[in-house]
């Protein structure tokens, strides 16, 4: 695997973002193609897919969907002559509920049974906040956003159980309003925060030892600002032992063809 970041890879188009990613570079995408959805993937063999549909409707803050794939289909609106086995920059198999690999490429291991789930992504609204002189520490420190299980336990589904996972920003004090309600425009990608402060209040024991994505320096000042995390559906597949399941590398999105603003309310 070709491990690289690009000086302003802002500028790329999702197109050239994906066409890099299947060429087997690897890297996390926040900050990729500004002005444009990122996305988390879930895929699931077909007779786990409505009990998934299920746990999704029944927690949109960690599942909000964005599209859904049909059985075997690798391409849709949401990413044009793209094809999902591949134009992620890292995918994590499970077996069972176990960690099996994590490969650039998964078309190798895909069967036609599989249903793609695409669901909202946190990293969207990033360049909203920037855009409002918000700081998002993970982009500044060139890392990939820290995300923590929590003592939250999302609400149940045919098969599919778990706690939420959360991802976790430091925020200005001073600005910490600004980020609720800058983000609270954003549902279909999370949308405003479930928690704001004392990270021991949802079970989070130590900041700088994430389950997920790298810890990140808090600067003075800051606190923390927990929101609903796309790898949720990760923690359900660990915990409710599908004998196969597909989902991104945590950090390594789907860079979609829809723009941010498609997913603001007013």
């Amino acid at each position: 695997m070709e491990v690289q970041t690009f000086q302003n890879p802002g500028v790329l188009s999702p197109r050239q973002a994906r066409e890099i990613f299947r060429g087997g570079t690897v890297t996390h995408t926040s900050g990729y193609s500004r002005g444009y959805a990122q996305a988390n993937l879930i895929t699931l063999p077909q007779e786990q897919a409505f009990d998934f549909l299920l746990f999704a409707q029944r927690n949109p803050k960690p599942c909000p969907l964005l599209g859904v794939l049909e059985a075997g289909q690798v391409s849709s609106e949401l990413l044009a002559d793209g094809d999902i086995r591949s134009d992620i920059p890292l995918y994590r198999v499970y077996r069972d509920g176990q960690l099996e690999a994590e490969v650039p490429d998964v078309r190798d291991v895909w069967r036609d049974d599989l249903v793609s789930f695409i669901i909202g992504c946190s990293f969207t609204f990033e360049a909203a906040l920037l855009d409002n002189n918000v700081p998002v520490e993970h982009i500044a420190q060139g890392r990939n956003v820290p995300m923590y299980r929590t003592n939250i336990e999302t609400t149940p589904a045919g098969v599919f159980s778990g706690p939420l996972v959360v991802s976790m920003r430091p925020i200005p004090a001073s600005q910490v309003a600004d980020a609720v309600r800058i983000t609270s425009r954003y549902p279909a990608v999370h949308g405003a925060p479930v928690h704001v402060g004392d990270p021991t209040a949802i079970g989070i024991e130590n900041l700088d030892q994430p389950d997920f994505g790298e810890s990140v320096d808090i600067p003075a000042g800051t606190i923390p600002v927990f929101w609903a995390c796309g790898v949720t559906p990760q923690s359900v597949v660990m915990e409710s032992k599908p004998e196969f399941a597909i989902c991104h590398a945590p950090g390594h999105m789907l860079i979609t063809d829809a723009r941010d603003v498609q997913y603001q309310v007013p």
